[in-house]
């Protein structure tokens, strides 16, 4: 699948800083230890409706933790898939009477088009779980060999399940007790009572043909792939069996994340899909979470028709930190286009070279500690309104180089 075009990145002068990240899985703050290329898989939309500010926050995350790799020297191989084959999909394409690709790929390209708005840098691999059906029916397939899968015993469906018991480390990525899992199994895609598992946790991996749905050809029967294991298919086929950076929002912790690892590591017999897995917190709008499920919905669409900045977009979204649950309202949009402007107008007066190099050493700092970007929108909002020294020739570009190359926000 096509994905859109790449924002120039310029380069950044100075000592970068390694990029240092919260591992849902270990509780803590650990530097990420990538190669020369350092593997990011982040889980993408279910194309059934338009982008929302909560889609873009959590993409916004993962640019700057590839534009904080890059920083420092890194090739970013990223991967992020399309979810069009799923339930949500069907069900909205019935209900507006239209062709399921069909939607899907028209809120695909609508999805390109914000994410090309707000300098997002695309995915090497833009792939939708239609391009990945073979990989997925080969990881199935393994899982069945393995012990690590079963056919529940249901003539009319016999659908493919994952037992929780095929990794000994099941449940080391979210850390939850039992309860909290059955809880958000129920609430986000599981199906806990259905008869026939071995356990109420046990996750679908393939769904038997019914009737009105699409279906694939498969040696254990014809169907379609379950929600967690095109991640685990997807990510595996393109990263290998143990990659870099796992990340999404964090209402994928658990169910999608804990299954898509573990999935993966019971095919392939790693120990741990992942070495960090990297969550975005939720944006609400009026003190509740924003989804499409509510209607709820702030699009970025809409914000950059009415004539707002996408660097201000940008600047709305990183003034909180990525790990807290915050909201968006007029008055984030209205301060951060003030910010923006009165970081333009320091421009005009950017104070010494050396003012300016320490400013992008500090933002550097602060966005490699866990992507700290309340404190580096801080220090250049300190330089901005501070003594900034004596103009000289080159300070501007400083600036401006490092706020466009590490925020994505053009000064």
């Amino acid at each position: 699948m096509q994905s859109w075009p790449t924002p120039d990145v310029p380069r950044v002068d100075g000592a970068p800083v390694p990029l240092a990240l919260f591992d849902t899985a270990d509780q803590e703050v650990r530097v990420v230890d990538a190669g020369d290329t350092a593997g990011l898989y982040v889980c993408g939309i279910t194309p059934y409706d338009a982008t929302h500010l909560g889609h873009a926050a959590t993409y916004l995350t993962f640019d700057l933790v590839y534009r904080l790799l890059l920083d420092n020297g890194h090739e970013v191989h990223y991967v992020q898939n399309i979810t069009d084959i799923d339930d949500p999909l069907f069900e909205r394409a019935d209900r507006d009477g239209v062709d399921w690709r069909e939607l899907g790929t028209s809120q695909v390209d609508l999805f390109r088009s914000d994410m090309e708005t707000l300098s997002v840098i695309p995915p090497r691999d833009f792939i939708g779980v239609l391009e990945s059906v073979d990989e997925i029916i080969d990881l199935v397939q393994k899982l069945l060999d393995a012990g690590a899968a079963y056919v529940v015993d249901d003539p009319e469906h016999p659908d493919i399940y994952a037992s929780i018991e095929a990794t000994r480390q099941f449940g080391y990525e979210s850390n939850y007790d039992r309860e909290t899992m059955l809880s958000f199994f129920a609430e986000r895609g599981g199906d806990p009572d259905r008869p026939g598992k071995r356990d109420p946790l046990d996750a679908l991996v393939w769904r038997a043909r019914r009737d009105g749905e699409p279906t694939w050809r498969a040696p254990f029967g014809e169907g379609r792939p379950g929600w967690h294991v095109e991640c685990s298919a997807i990510a595996t086929n393109c990263l290998g069996e143990r990659f870099d950076i796992q990340g999404g929002g964090s209402d994928l912790i658990f169910p999608h994340h804990e299954f898509s690892a573990a999935h993966a590591e019971a095919a392939t017999g790693s120990e741990r899909m992942a070495d960090h897995y990297v969550h975005a917190a939720m944006i609400g709008l009026d003190g509740v979470k924003m989804s499409k499920s509510l209607g709820n919905l702030v699009l970025v669409s809409k914000l950059t028709a009415a004539g707002h900045e996408p660097g201000a977009i940008r600047l709305g979204v990183f003034a909180g930190h990525y790990r807290a649950d915050r909201d968006w309202s007029d008055e984030v949009l209205a301060t951060a286009e003030a910010r923006l402007a009165r970081w333009r107008e320091a421009l005009a007066s950017p104070g010494s070279v050396a003012t300016a190099r320490e400013l992008v050493q500090d933002v550097r700092t602060r966005l490699a500690d866990d992507l700290d970007t309340p404190g580096a929108l801080r220090a250049i909002d300190a330089w901005a309104t501070g003594d900034r020294g004596t103009d000289e020739e080159g300070a501007a570009g400083v600036v401006s180089t490092a706020v466009d190359a590490l925020l994505g926000v053009h000064l």
